[in-house]
């Protein structure tokens, strides 16, 4: 017997519900990172925006800013969401008479983002001389609204610098559209001082 599509979602129908949603949208602030790899010395200029474009981040630069969001689209995308036997790593959907995957393939075709291997973090603490003592000193947490302040105000004296901040920036403001109170954890200020680890960091 054909199991219909409706029967498998996890919300069902009966329970659909108008969402309000609260929209971080911070696309517009592009244009810090830009500013701040402008006010970088000159001996550290070229060597800098060199290492921001070739890091996982640099493609977003590129990108129309004027992005027109709708959160109740994803509002009543997610109430279609279906129950499956597929990997884990994917989600399905019920679009009219139709089941559409998104996976891991699809979310790297749409935003360019890589995967790599989840770092262990639990352990992980401030680097020596790091851009977090370097900036923060003393400061147990850091806030993001703190690392606006640098990345929009601040002469960067040392190479890769500006660069290790404006990915934090761009990961916790711009991607994940967290609120400027939001602590940064340790583990993002040690992973960052690797870059090459960072830019493989899914």
């Amino acid at each position: 017997m054909r199991i219909r599509l409706r029967d498998s979602l996890k919300t069902p129908k009966g329970y659909w519900y108008e969402g309000k949603l609260t929209l971080h949208n911070h696309f517009d602030a592009l244009a810090h990172i830009g500013d701040a790899l402008n006010r970088v010395p000159v001996e550290f200029a070229d060597k800098d925006r060199r290492r921001f474009m070739a890091s996982c981040f640099w493609h977003f630069l590129t990108m129309h800013r004027e992005i027109n969001f709708s959160g109740c689209i994803i509002h009543r995308l997610l109430l279609r969401k279906l129950h499956h036997n597929s990997p884990t790593d994917e989600m399905h959907f019920m679009l009219g008479t139709q089941s559409v995957r998104f996976s891991k393939v699809e979310f790297y075709l749409i935003t360019g983002l890589r995967f790599g291997v989840v770092p262990e973090t639990t352990m992980y603490a401030a680097v020596e001389n790091g851009i977090h003592e370097r900036y923060s000193p003393g400061a147990e947490e850091v806030s993001l609204e703190q690392i606006k302040g640098v990345v929009t105000g601040t002469d960067f004296g040392q190479a890769y610098n500006p660069v290790k901040l404006c990915l934090l920036y761009m990961l916790n403001w711009i991607l994940m559209g967290v609120d400027d109170r939001f602590k940064i954890p340790v583990w993002q200020f040690r992973l960052v001082e690797d870059l090459d680890a960072f830019d493989t960091f899914p």
